[in-house]
């Protein structure tokens, strides 16, 4: 594509880092129907960064072990293994399309682009709110506590730095959790908003910091526990499948899966640092993949750690007066002063988990709101160029909208999950859809950029990564304790993700339908060359308020309209 005749306002290439063509990249996004107005501070290691950060694995993996524990040690180590090969696969689909369009709405854009004209804009309705109530959700499972029969978050692991230390004699009510939760927020909020020009190094920081977490803890785990008693067998290790569970052994093993599903959630995160990374086609798909592949193969060997050391009385550890399975598994290997030592790193690496996943969060929810989906999205829209132009505004939505989530927290363990179901079935929504459309409706349309799983094994990968997502939500929805639940023991993610999904496809029907039509251009016309036009024309982007002129060459798209208008457009329409 020709170059951009003028940088668009506020924009100054200068930020771009050293070496990458900041002109490609507006080129790129232009081509998609945005002008660039974020910086491009994160290089392909920092965006690797910030989605592997977020995963926070051995942090996550310590807050999911109520998956893992149930089924054995076969379930933690090889339910790790198979269900991490299989999230790899949605990467692989994901790589494709990140790689071909790198916007910060990806998802979203996607969906309307490749889907049907008659579905497209609800369809994208739908899966923009999905992804952005499931980063949401995320955000509060990372940081917020669902008991130890779920996922265990930065709040509830500070809290068991005290517990730990008064010997299991002291154990917090729901109201403190809470309290530790909010201000684990705030203080994300204050850093999202104030390091945002050293936000990509500190990515670096950050990946550094949880290998030296996974270091220690499968160095100090195994030396810990040959003077503290026997290691298990390998046998053990590998072989031994336990079920406690009231659900078939098999089944129980299928549910082990929810922890890497969890886990490996946040890969999508590179995703939404499209418009901020420098080289964007490379580095969104590279962040994926490298991102998803780190926690496979890490993951693994922190569960055989896990599973050398784990007390053989499952049930023992399940039930720690900890009140958190990790906290107990390092008690019994290292003692007391080893696991406060490791549970302060490990706490403050889950605390970093929710600062980069707010970041995330809040590209998501601007691009969201720059289409005008969001509800107050001219309020959220604006950037702010004193803290450094980033979406300031969203990052305290999304801040805001954590909160009240929260307060679910208050009411019991099983509202609480919630959070958990919000953001797996929430987001496998978000990623399915875009990959299903692409493999139903936009073969023809797809163009690959130049990460690309190629012709043969594009659409294969594809269709996989559908149906494992769809088994993922179907997963998700299982009561994990057995059939027969009681009203503490159930699982709302039915509930809670119908009440999203119906709720979003209600608003769009009652009301969004009359102004929601798909992403919008938020271009210059005027700045644009005639092959540009052409090029955005190309990709179906609908122009509002503007009498369509065909351009001469460009291609009608699939909603029989024929190019763009060659006037101004004025921003942020």
């Amino acid at each position: 594509m020709a170059s951009m005749a003028t940088d668009p306002p506020g924009y100054d290439t200068r930020s771009a880092p050293v070496g990458a063509d900041a002109s490609d990249d507006a080129d790129v996004l232009a081509k998609l129907g945005y002008k660039q107005e974020l910086r491009r501070n994160f290089t392909m290691i920092e965006v690797f960064g910030i989605a592997f950060s977020i995963m926070g694995l051995l942090p996550s993996i310590a807050s999911t072990l109520a998956y893992t524990i149930p089924a054995g040690p076969v379930g933690m180590v090889w339910g790790w293994f198979v269900a991490s090969a299989f999230i790899f696969v949605v990467g692989l689909a994901m790589a494709d399309l990140g790689s071909a369009m790198p916007t910060s709405g990806g998802l979203y854009w996607w969906t309307h682009y490749f889907a049907s004209p008659r579905f497209k804009n609800p369809l994208s309705f739908l899966v923009g709110y999905s992804n952005t109530l499931g980063l949401v959700g995320g955000l509060c499972s990372i940081d917020c506590t669902i008991s130890h029969h779920g996922t265990d978050g930065a709040s509830l692991m500070l809290l068991s730095i005290v517990v730990v230390a008064k010997d299991g004699n002291w154990s917090p009510t729901n109201g403190e959790v809470y309290c530790v939760f909010l201000a684990i927020v705030l203080l994300h909020g204050i850093f999202a908003s104030t390091l945002s020009k050293v936000m990509g190094k500190l990515q670096t920081a950050f990946v550094v910091m949880n290998f030296i977490l996974i270091a220690a803890t499968i160095i100090a785990l195994p030396v810990g526990k040959r003077h503290s008693g026997e290691r298990n067998s390998g046998a053990y290790i590998f072989g031994q499948m336990e079920n406690l569970t009231t659900w078939p052994t098999g089944w129980a093993f299928m549910l082990s899966w929810l922890s890497p599903i969890w886990v490996i959630g946040g890969f999508d995160s590179a995703v939404h640092m499209s418009e901020e990374a420098a080289n964007a086609t490379k580095a969104v798909p590279y962040g994926i993949l490298m991102s998803i592949g780190s926690c496979w193969f890490f993951g693994f060997i922190i569960m055989i750690a896990l599973a050398a050391c784990i007390n053989p009385d499952l049930e023992a550890v399940l039930g720690s007066k900890f009140g958190q399975p990790m906290a107990q598994i390092y008690y019994d290997a290292i003692g007391k002063k080893g696991t406060i030592g490791l549970m302060t790193i490990l706490t403050f690496v889950q605390f970093l988990m929710g600062l980069s996943m707010i970041v995330a969060c809040s590209r998501q929810s601007w691009a969201f709101s720059r289409d005008g989906a969001l509800p107050f999205s001219s309020f959220f829209r604006p950037i702010s160029k004193r803290f450094g132009y980033i979406p300031l505004r969203t990052v305290w939505g999304c801040a805001f909208l954590a909160a009240v989530l929260g307060l679910l927290s208050l009411i019991d363990a099983a509202a609480a999950q919630a959070l958990f179901s919000l953001a797996v079935a929430g987001n496998n929504v978000a990623w399915g859809t875009p990959i299903l459309c692409r493999a139903l409706f936009g073969r023809d349309k797809f163009k690959p950029g130049p990460v690309y799983t190629g012709d043969k094994l594009s659409l294969p990968i594809a269709w996989l990564a559908v149906t494992f997502l769809v088994f993922g939500i179907i997963l998700s929805m299982f009561p994990t304790g057995g059939p027969n639940p009681t009203p503490d023991t159930m699982n709302y993610t039915v509930v809670i993700n119908c009440a999203v999904w119906g709720g979003a496809l209600l608003y769009y029907f009652i009301d969004a339908r009359k102004w929601f039509t798909g992403p919008k251009m938020t271009l210059n016309l005027d700045d644009l060359s005639e092959e540009q036009q052409r090029a955005i024309a190309d990709e179906g982007m609908k122009v509002e308020g503007v009498e369509p002129v065909h351009v001469k060459g460009s291609s009608d798209n699939d909603e029989g309209e024929s190019g763009l208008a060659a006037k101004k457009l004025e921003n942020g329409a």
